[in-house]
């Protein structure tokens, strides 16, 4: 059974790999003690100066004719106001709730005023900077390192890192007094490490990388003669086919793991098919970087073979730059995105087979460039609910998350919601995101420094999709039972008479975390237990209760994985994909469906409304000490760079979260249920 990594890696503050927040070029000297703006009453931007850029590091002052870039995100009209209104309209319990404003409304209400823009620009031309480019959202600008220094009242330095030598103000940056109020944040001032990776790959990089990662065997003979000599799987899921001849593992005479479920499938289990829902009127949009030039024929082709309808005329929309593209290097290239996008294209049509899709591509898997992709679909309202693949730590050995992406990110949400955009994240697939689950996972970003919930997955505006291992009822393919997504994993041993290491190593689960970031948002409220809470997930106690993670959980496990087709090297083929990538746009299909079920009323920001349904019939609570099926450790016989392997996982064994009866980090509310678009026929 083919599978693949969901492979999450948003920008990390300081210096992984390459600069996504981008100051460029780095030399000779600016002093620390570079003009600062008028007066002593200049803001300070917290965070701008990042911990990396210690004393002991220092290089010495950069170069100050050196080229450098940032972005000024702007503040505009009432953030106060902004923050309430998301909330009222968002909130079922609101006289307000539903009442969305147009694109112009909220640009008139909340936006920048022209006076604030010149505001800006009068004070970054001032100081020898140029506009480069000016949005609703942002001023960026560009010069030298010296005019960047007179500008923001700090000197940069140049600072050793593990990852070479990097430049970073010397000390917090300021904004004069008279503009303080119309700026939000500033990115790009350190020379920091800021990309993207996509949420799913092909399953040779998954079991290179974790094979080198987990550093376990992987023999190159063939499996024993009394199990097949081709890729072999449960066709009727769970059970349904016995690896005779495998050695004892978990369990004696493991199954097969099932053969990657299509969207027919999906559909059955999770209620689509009974409730009669197709997502019609609905739309939806999907981010990803860069853009698969046969997407659309892909997917057609893809729902042709396994029975469903291809996208009607129209029904298909795609945004994409090429000649705009850039960091390709470093972040794949459109060819290393093509699976996520493949994924995303097809589990949204294939669970809401009539709603409009679109696809946003990213021009890298920059931070600034997917921030544009989701400011273009708020800004054009081009859908109802946003699909996101990708994410990533928000604390690491290499530093912490620029303040700026969180305030700028933020805003955009807050600003779909009054839209009436909800957005959702996947929640990750390294666990609890900890150095322990980061030592041996497929798809872990390897300098976290704690178990910690992941970005954007933890702001308290998007919908957290975690992860689960799906069951079918063997009988007729419907829902059967769901344990939490995490995988233990061995290989065949040399000798071919066990299994190497055992018991597995973490392999492989969906993220969660009670993150320390961010309140616990009202919604949370009465349903999180203070038990949960009041404890991060890197055990910092915390008197007022914290935002959890995730908020729902569908199928994502790689040993359940979820079949995806497109066209890659000039050939078409399909394989089966895992991860909370697969989880993310099943849920915002969903949420297309339940659009439909409410008469077309657009749905908006989520959250308030699924945890209204909290305990109810409409969520499947996911219990991984209470599971009614055979729980199945399975086998899974492939193939790996031209070799036959023969695996063994533990599932429902995730890092440092499991799922338990109510709300948990591992799964959330839990998955749709039986009542899920029945509650959206009668309930707000």
């Amino acid at each position: 059974m083919p599978i693949a990594r969901n492979k999450l890696a948003r920008s990390i503050a300081p210096a992984a790999v390459a600069a996504a927040l981008i100051l460029t070029t780095l030399g000779a000297a600016v002093p620390a003690s570079a003009a600062t703006p008028a007066g002593d009453s200049a803001q300070a931007l917290p965070g701008t100066h990042p911990a990396w850029a210690t004393p002991q590091a220092d290089a010495g002052a950069a170069d100050a004719a050196a080229p450098a870039t940032a972005r000024i995100y702007l503040a505009g009209r009432d953030a106060d106001g902004l923050a309430a209104l998301a909330r009222a309209v968002s909130d079922p319990d609101s006289a307000a709730y539903g009442r969305y404003l147009s694109s112009d409304q909220v640009q008139a209400k909340f936006g920048a005023t022209p006076q604030q823009v010149k505001a800006v620009t009068d004070w970054v031309t001032g100081a020898g900077l140029t506009v480069s480019a000016s949005t609703n959202h942002y001023v960026q600008v560009a010069g030298s390192t010296a005019a960047m220094a007179k500008a923001f009242g700090t000197g940069f330095h140049n600072y050793r890192t593990a990852d070479g030598t990097h430049r970073a103000p010397a000390s917090d940056a300021k904004v004069p007094a008279a503009v303080a109020g119309s700026v939000l944040a500033v990115s790009g001032l350190a020379d920091a490490i800021h990309r993207n990776s996509s949420n799913a790959t092909s399953v040779r990089g998954a079991e290179q990388r974790a094979n080198a990662a987990s550093r376990l065997a992987a023999p190159d003979k063939k499996a024993p003669a009394t199990l097949p000599d081709v890729p072999t799987c449960s066709e009727d899921g769970y059970g349904s086919k016995t690896a005779k001849g495998a050695p004892d593992g978990y369990e004696k005479n493991e199954p097969f793991a099932p053969c990657s479920y299509v969207p027919s499938q999906l559909r059955k289990a999770y209620g689509v098919s009974d409730a009669k829902v197709t997502g019609k009127g609905a739309r939806v949009a999907i981010i990803d970087a860069y853009g698969l030039s046969t997407m659309e024929q892909d997917a057609d082709h893809f729902s042709s073979l396994h029975g469903d309808q291809p996208f009607k005329p129209g029904q298909y929309t795609e945004y994409v730059t090429p000649d705009q593209w850039t960091h390709e290097d470093e972040c794949g290239g459109p060819a290393g995105w093509a699976g996520e996008e493949a994924l995303d294209v097809e589990m949204v049509h294939g669970l809401a087979p009539d709603a409009q899709v679109v696809y946003v591509g990213g021009n890298s898997c920059y931070d600034e460039d997917l921030y544009d992709a989701m400011a273009k679909v708020v800004d054009g309202h081009l859908a109802d609910v946003v699909s996101n693949s990708w994410g990533e730590i928000m604390h690491g050995t290499t530093g912490d998350i620029d303040p700026a992406v969180v305030a700028a990110d933020n805003q955009i949400f807050q600003l779909g919601a009054v839209t009436g955009i909800g957005f959702t994240f996947s929640s990750g697939d390294c666990g609890d995101s900890s150095p322990g689950a980061a030592a041996t996972g497929a798809n872990c970003q390897t300098e976290t420094d704690q178990a910690q919930a992941d970005w954007p997955s933890a702001s308290p505006w998007v919908t957290s999709v975690g992860g689960t291992a799906l069951q079918l009822d063997n009988k007729g393919g419907k829902y059967g039972d769901e344990v939490s997504m995490g995988d233990l994993r061995s290989v065949l041993s040399a000798d071919q008479k066990s299994w190497s290491p055992f018991p597995g190593t973490f392999y492989f689960g969906g993220g969660g975390g009670v993150s320390k970031d961010f309140a616990q948002p009202w919604y949370q409220q009465g349903v999180v237990p203070d038990k949960v809470s009041k404890t991060a997930a890197d055990g910092t106690a915390s008197k007022t209760p914290l935002r959890a993670t995730p908020d729902i959980a569908m199928s994502g496990d790689l040993v359940a994985a979820t079949l995806v087709g497109f066209t890659d090297g000039g050939a078409y083929s399909e394989g089966g994909y895992g991860g909370t990538s697969v989880s993310a746009p099943e849920t915002a299909a969903m949420f297309a469906d339940a659009i439909q079920a409410r008469g077309g009323r657009a749905l908006g920001f989520a959250n308030p409304a699924l945890y209204d349904r909290a305990g109810s019939k409409a969520f499947n609570d996911v219990n991984d000490g209470a599971v009614h099926t055979k729980r199945g450790n399975v086998v899974d016989l492939g193939v790996v760079s031209g070799s036959l392997r023969v695996r063994l996982y533990k599932i429902g064994a995730d890092y440092g979260l499991s799922a338990s009866k109510g709300y948990d980090t591992a799964t959330g509310l839990g998955s749709p249920g039986k009542d899920f678009f029945k509650s959206f026929t009668l309930r707000k």
